[in-house]
This record gives structure tokens, sequence and C-alpha cells, in this order.
């Protein structure tokens, strides 16, 4: 947050301001960051005033007090406003106070709340985004950047119980070209989240245009993606980390994945037959959970092993003298 969210308005009547609300306000323009986490009185003791001067100044700026203003710096972090750079510096400070173990609980404790939360208020999008990609005669996949796991994480599903499943990871320049022989009878699955790939969001704008169904993961009602999709998945990205959570959107992939599977069973239990001989075929995974490597002896210990094998030797046969 290089800029606080009253930042020019604090600049703009500093001149006229008295010297304990400039300091107040001086700290505020150039912390804005701890205006978002720390206690009033934390940040009036840092900024060399009482408490009651970041009181009076917020009401100075038309606010009906200090907590006021601590909302809109906090909102302006949970919104993204501050960039990766600026939620960097709120977790830093987050986790000088917590500790390392603290931080972590809180971000996993974070992650396994989200995916609860899904689970009792997204089911039915789940469901219906499933059947729309299950009577699909093709899947194209788009993911970039963050969401890239997400994309291609489902795709990697598909293509094991069905034949028609594309990415569209633009390798090379040409990640939309696939999509000239899409059909009203196929469907996009799109996923991103703020800040939204542009990429992303031109390659979906162009499936709604020739009237390609869209499906789509992302994280808000009025996001991109949301706006044009015929079926959406919302999912949460809040973390006390500087970089969102994905971890909801992989679940939802991995549950795509399964539903999609078990619309028709046998078919997919064919298509994975198929692809397990494929994998075997060319040993692509151990065949047990346990492996010792096999430890070959160096050819100087090798050397010295057949040397003293040599003395031993000698030191148990008969004198022949």
């Amino acid at each position: 947050m290089a800029d606080g969210p009253l930042s020019e308005r604090l600049i703009a009547s500093f001149d006229t301001m008295s010297e304990q609300f400039q300091l107040a306000a001086r700290y505020i323009i150039d912390q804005p960051h701890d205006v978002a986490l720390l206690s009033m009185r934390d940040q009036a003791r840092v900024a060399g005033v009482q408490p009651a001067t970041m009181t009076r100044l917020a009401k100075h700026l038309g606010l009906t007090g200090y907590d006021e203003l601590r909302e809109i710096y906090a909102e302006a972090v949970r919104s993204g406003d501050v960039g990766f750079a600026g939620k960097a510096g709120v977790q830093a400070i987050a986790q000088k106070r917590k500790g390392d173990h603290g931080i972590a609980r809180e971000i996993l404790r974070g992650q396994a709340a989200e995916i609860l939360h899904l689970a009792e208020s997204q089911l039915d999008s789940i469901v219906s985004t499933a059947r729309r990609l299950a009577s699909a005669k093709c899947v194209f996949c788009i993911g970039l950047r963050s969401s890239h796991a997400t994309a291609w994480h489902l795709h990697y599903i598909l293509s094991m119980i069905r034949e028609k499943s594309v990415m569209l990871d633009a390798v090379g320049g040409t990640g939309s070209d696939a999509l000239a022989r899409a059909s009203r009878n196929d469907v996009l699955f799109a996923t991103s989240v703020f800040p939204y790939t542009r990429a992303t969001v031109e390659i979906a704008e162009y499936a709604h245009q020739h009237r390609i169904p869209i499906v789509a993961v992302t994280d808000s009602e009025v996001a991109p993606l949301a706006r044009i999709a015929d079926d959406v998945v919302l999912v949460q990205t809040k973390s006390p980390s500087f970089f969102h959570t994905m971890t909801p959107a992989f679940a939802v992939a991995e549950v795509l994945g399964a539903l999609v599977a078990g619309q028709d069973a046998q078919a997919a239990r064919d298509s994975l037959l198929r692809f397990d001989a494929h994998l075997a075929d060319f040993s692509t995974h151990l065949k047990s959970r346990t492996w010792t490597r096999e430890v070959r002896p160096s050819p100087s210990a090798s050397s010295t092993t057949k040397k003293m094998d040599g003395k031993r030797r000698k030191a148990v046969m008969p004198n022949q003298a």
C-alpha cells in the first residue's frame, strides 16, 4: 500500500494541521500497513502522540472515530489493494507477533475453514458444474499464473477418464488456438482469482461471444469470469500469508473430477484400465510404498575389500613351505 486509502486527504490538509495531528498523520501516511494491523494505542506510541490524538484526527477527517479509520485500511488489505509487497509487510508484522508456529497454524486453519465453507455453501454449484462438464463433448481448460495448478489438475483427471480434455496453457503463445475448434457442445473451464489474469478473462470473453458454455471457479459474484459463466463455483482466497490461498480452488478441481467420473462410471473404469496399462508399460510408478536404493560400493571401497579378503584368505591357509 504505497499510498493508503486516506493518504491524499492527509497530505492535502497536512500544512493546516497542528503539530500533534501532523505527527499522527505522518505515521498513517508512512506506515499504512500498521494502521490495518496494530491497535490504536500501539500506533499512537509509535507516532509519538496520545491515543486521543489519533481519535481526534479521524474525526477531523469526517470519520466517527479511529476504529472506522482502521477498518478502511483493513479492507484495503483484504481487497488486495496493497499488492503482494504490501501484504508481505503485513505478514511480517503478524509473524513477528505470533511466531512462525502461530502464523503457520493460522494459515492451515484458515484453509481448512474455507474448504468446510465450500461444503456448506457451494455444493449445488459444484454439482451443477460437474454435470455440465460431464455432458460436454470436449472440455477446454484455462487457468494461468496462480490458477494454473487448479486448471491443470482438473485437465489431468479428465484426461484419465475421458478422451476429450484440452489444456489452453499458452505454450508458444498458442494457448487460445484450440478454441477455434470449439462449439456449443463443448465447455470452457476457466479459473482465476483476484488479481485476475487478463489472458484468462479474454479467452473466456471469446468463448462467451461464440456461445461456448463456460464454467468458472473464481472468488466473487462480480468477478469478470462470474459475470459471463453459465455455472460458477465461488472460493475464498483470504490468507494471513502475503499470497492468497489457492487450496479451496484446488479442492474444487478434485471434487469436480471425481463427480465427472461418477456420472458415467463404466466408461471411466474402461478408460482408467487403459490408462493403468499405459503407465505399466512405461513403469511410471514404483510398485511398493517403500523403496531402498541399492548401494553399490565405490571403486576405492571395492579394492579395499578385495585386499582385506586376500589377507583373510592368506591368514587361514596352511603353511605349505
